[in-house]
């Protein structure tokens, strides 16, 4: 039975505002007969006000629309840096209009009436990217905390690895032996989860700056 099983992911709400209520009825049927989670509205202020708890993978915005437009809410959601993918839908677009959006990265613009399959593949494809951009996000967030639990010489030793020395240059430079680098390299690899020193390398390069702090040469 269901119940027995264990739980599947909830899956991601498409979010409409539109401030015609005859579109987002159609759209909710759409999305619907296709399996996706849909919530509409029709302002940006009713969406911000209600702030539904669910898991956005994307938004299906009009440009215009009473109060904030939908690409003055862009806009926001661009400054926030919630990387959140924004599908345009207009029935007044044009070139500026459309430049402006795609500048401030909307994933698609697309002129009313729209073509149900268009809408379609614009969804599923930012959805899945947004998927793709969360997961390499935690990622990073559990290399970070990885990265923070080696010692300051591990660290140190790590770092010198990345920047391309050998083991035997690391010992001379620290004034170690080399045993003692290999250890210190060793423990830093299983920590980092690495199973190579090619992969260590890709690990901490892909980590932001700030999570790759300066250590020090203690032992």
């Amino acid at each position: 039975m269901r119940s027995k099983l264990q739980a599947a992911p909830a899956a991601p709400t498409v979010v409409v505002i539109d401030d015609d209520e005859a579109v987002r009825e159609a759209l909710e049927d759409l999305l619907d007969s296709v399996g996706l989670t849909v919530r509409s509205f029709p302002s940006v202020r009713q969406y911000v006000e209600l702030c539904p708890a669910v898991d956005v993978g994307c938004m299906v915005l009009d440009v215009r629309l009473p109060g904030r437009s939908g690409l003055d809410f862009q806009a926001e959601l661009a400054r926030s840096g919630d990387g959140l993918p924004v599908i345009f839908i207009s029935g007044h677009a044009d070139v500026p209009m459309c430049a402006r959006a795609m500048k401030a990265g909307a994933f698609e613009f697309l002129t009313k009436p729209v073509h149900h399959q268009e809408l379609l593949d614009a969804i599923h494809a930012a959805i899945a990217r947004h998927r793709e951009r969360r997961d390499r996000e935690r990622g990073l967030v559990t290399q970070r905390a990885r990265f923070g639990t080696l010692t300051p010489r591990e660290r140190e030793i790590t770092l010198m690895v990345v920047s391309g020395l050998r083991n035997k240059q690391i010992a001379d430079d620290l004034g170690l032996s080399e045993a003692t680098v290999k250890l210190h390299r060793g423990q830093a690899m299983r920590k980092m989860a690495a199973r190579s020193v090619v992969e260590l390398v890709r690990i901490v390069d892909g980590l932001a700056p700030q999570a790759v702090p300066q250590t020090d040469r203690r032992a």
